[in-house]
Order: C-alpha cells, then structure tokens, then sequence
C-alpha cells in the first residue's frame, strides 16, 4: 500500500525539479472584491446601430465657425415677370427715342448704342411694303422681295466693309444704326404715293438720301476712330447703299 506522500507526489509536475516547486495560484476570472484596475471589456452583444441617429442626407462634418459674408443685390430691372404690353410699350418707346436721334443726329447718340433690330426690321418691311404697293400687279413681288434683299445685304456688305478696313464699331450695332437711318427714305417713300409730280418728288428724295447718310455717318464716324485717311473708303458704300433705295423712291 502506498502512502498519501508518494501519492501525492504522483501528481507534481514532472518537468520541474523538486528544489523549484512552488505552490500554483489561479487568478480568477471575476473580480470578487471589486479592486481590480484592469478596464471592463466591452460586451460582444452591443448594438452598432445603437448611437446612429440623425436625418438621411445631412451632413455629419463637425460645425465651424464661419466669417460674416457682404451679401450683394441685384439692382438692375428685372423684365421676366412683367406682362408683355409693357414689354412692348418699353421696346416701342426706346425705337421711338431711335427715331427721334435719326430726325436730330446731333442729340444723345449714345441712344443708338444699345442696339436692336426690331426697328430696322419694321422700317425695311415698310419701305418693301410702300414701294411694292405702288408698282404693277405682276412686279409687286418682285420688288418687295428685291427691296428687302437690298436692304439687309446692304446693310451687311457696309458693315462688314468697314470692319475689314479697322473700324471699332460692333457688327449688329452698325446693321442697326444704317436700319434705323432708313427712317427719311421711309416718309419719303410715303409721300411719293400721294404724288406723282417728278419735280416734287425729286427735292424730297434728295434732302431724305441727304438726311439718312448724314445720320449714319455722323453716329459711325465716332466708332470707326481706327480708318483714319481709310475713312472715305468706308463712307462710299454707304453713300452708294442709300442712294439705290433713293432711287427707287423716285422711280417706284
């Protein structure tokens, strides 16, 4: 029968030597006495949607402190909402001021600048319209359309020609001014239906051939400052452009 030494020693470690045997402690799992310094570790089963909250699409960025912005107003003159009659009686009265510098070419010239061509187009329509009225019933056409044809190329090739000769002024802006300076040649077309006299119609389509190429001189010679002695170059053509429309007002 052995004894409880031997059976106990059985049980020791057999890689350690009988000089190093110390007595085994095993720390526990649970801190009983509540002095442990070790942190709690998290529980597993923790929600990650716990904490999410907040609307979808709005921004998560920490808040900063933002600079006062100078706010800037618009102050100009705001036309989208505004009823068309009065859209129509502003353009009516600025084609009216337009009329008003062609009749007195040493007045505001400043008024031209804003161009448009509703104007011009309403004055060639009425000079097609006035001299096709008074021609044969077979030629009306062909006058209309040759007068309207005339006028717009005309005015192009004048255009164009001073621009390739270093004048400043803007295309669109020259078309306008040589449409609107067709105003003389239109009251002179008018007047020509109600007479016939060649020696009463001749005076007027003269001073009207006069009155628009003085006009449209006057107001182009300020933009085209780059011709210098290249200036009668630019001025021929339109000399040339309104004495053909002349020519058919003393003719039609």
């Amino acid at each position: 029968m052995l004894s409880s030494s031997n059976q106990n020693d059985a049980y020791d470690n057999p890689f350690a030597s009988s000089s190093d045997r110390e007595p085994l402690y095993v720390e526990p799992d649970l801190d009983l006495t509540g002095q442990s310094t070790s942190r709690a570790a998290k529980p597993s089963n923790e929600n990650p949607f716990a904490n999410v909250s907040g609307n979808i699409g709005s921004s998560t960025r920490p808040t900063q402190s933002t600079q006062p912005t100078q706010s800037f107003s618009y102050t100009g003159e705001d036309t989208l909402d505004e009823p068309v009659t009065t859209t129509i009686l502003r353009d009516l009265k600025q084609v009216a001021k337009k009329l008003q510098q062609v009749l007195h070419p040493k007045g505001d010239r400043n008024v031209l600048r804003d161009w448009d061509l509703w104007g011009p187009l309403v004055l060639c329509l009425a000079l097609a319209i006035t001299l096709s009225g008074s021609a044969p019933g077979d030629q009306a056409v062909s006058i209309f359309t040759g007068v309207f044809v005339i006028v717009w190329i005309g005015a192009a090739v004048v255009t164009l020609n001073a621009k390739l000769l270093g004048g400043a002024v803007s295309f669109f802006q020259s078309v306008c001014v040589i449409g609107y300076c067709l105003f003389p040649l239109v009251a002179a077309a008018v007047v020509a239906i109600f007479v016939d006299l060649i020696w009463v119609r001749l005076p007027i389509s003269i001073v009207s051939f006069l009155w628009s190429t003085y006009a449209s001189v006057g107001f182009l010679s300020e933009s085209e400052v780059h011709l210098r002695n290249r200036r009668a170059l630019a001025v021929y053509p339109l000399c040339l452009f309104y004495f053909i429309i002349a020519w058919l007002v003393l003719i039609s």
